[in-house]
């Protein structure tokens, strides 16, 4: 498999095994089968695992504690996440090292190659469109960020607990870009990466989207990128594999991808493998994080990645289809200079 320089860290695989699936979070699986699955991954040639302990309630983390029992392979790195929200101050610290501490216990692991914070970071005057009343549990204040998340990372990584640390890309687009260029950077940024440009029912604000400036400042910032959401939690599959609500945003996402699935049937192709092919070759993304349950899926996404990114006529295609999506885009004249040359 290709390995791609993951910013100013390392090397990783092209593609990283992602914990959603291994949780059951993207349809039913078996432990089992999980545990195979993440087995199978490893010889397939990719070097990273990214966990978290919302991943079916621990069990991803459970998952890679019974697959390789402690003893990762030669090469091989894992990851974990914290959902923080915005606690008093003097509690955070204190937050993140129990929680990583649960996550390695599960594991089995010394330590996390990368944690991420995985809260939404928004300035500290912010409220969200969607969920407000619960924000404080899931989103982060921009100066808890910069004055105690960032201190208390840094703390970790003085310890031995982890080796690096980052953020999820998924909150206000404006608070992220700032958190990639502030003064002391995240190794690494999860950032959507799939050709609708969307979060779905991740995106919790409503001003513009904005995946590919996020991913632009996290390589100008030397931040090294993972690619979430390629196929957009099931959207650009050939079928949404579990129940889901009728209103939910991935539902419409889903039906607004139905171009994109009428276009891949003209190819012969399965969409979810158009849909990683074409995050492998997004601009600025070093590993694509799959979202799979089985070795089946596995294996088809193994061959996708063995075939590369896609033909540039193909590409064409698919790019062409994004007008059809009605991304909601910053009009040209309200960014600065400033903002493209960082």
């Amino acid at each position: 498999m290709q390995t791609r320089q993951l910013g100013s860290l390392w090397p990783v695989s092209a593609l990283t095994l992602g914990g959603g699936g291994l949780g059951q979070l993207w349809g039913e699986t078996s432990r089992e089968e999980a545990v195979a699955t993440a087995r199978a991954a490893v010889e397939g040639g990719i070097t990273l695992l990214d966990m978290a302990p919302g991943y079916g309630r621990g069990e991803a983390e459970q998952v890679i504690g019974a697959a390789f029992d402690g003893a990762l392979p030669d090469g091989v790195r894992v990851t974990t996440k914290c959902q923080l929200g915005s606690p008093p101050a003097d509690k955070i610290a204190a937050e993140l090292e129990r929680k990583l501490v649960r996550s390695l216990e599960t594991m089995k692991v010394e330590r996390a190659d990368i944690y991420f914070l995985h809260s939404n970071i928004c300035p500290d005057d912010y409220e969200y469109a969607r969920n407000a009343e619960t924000q404080h549990r899931w989103a982060t204040r921009f100066s808890l960020y910069t004055d105690h998340v960032i201190p208390a990372m840094e703390a970790l990584k003085e310890k031995g607990l982890i080796g690096a640390w980052g953020i999820t890309g998924t909150g206000l687009p404006r608070a992220v870009m700032d958190a990639l260029r502030h003064e002391v950077k995240p190794d690494a940024v999860q950032a959507v990466a799939n050709l609708m440009d969307s979060a779905g029912d991740m995106r919790s604000y409503e001003e513009p989207a904005e995946p590919r400036n996020i991913i632009r400042t996290a390589k100008n910032n030397d931040v090294g990128v993972l690619g979430i959401r390629a196929v957009q939690a099931g959207a650009l599959t050939a079928a949404i594999d579990r129940a889901l609500p009728a209103d939910n945003a991935n539902v419409a996402d889903y039906k607004k991808a139905e171009p994109f699935r009428a276009l891949c049937a003209e190819l012969g192709e399965d969409p979810a493998v158009v849909a990683h092919r074409y995050a492998l070759g997004m601009e600025g993304v070093d590993s694509v994080i799959l979202g799979v349950k089985n070795r089946d899926e596995l294996a088809m996404l193994l061959r996708a990645e063995e075939r590369g990114p896609l033909e540039d006529d193909v590409r064409a295609k698919v790019d062409a289809l994004r007008l059809n999506f009605q991304i909601p885009r910053i009009p040209l004249e309200e960014i600065s200079l400033e903002d493209l040359t960082r």
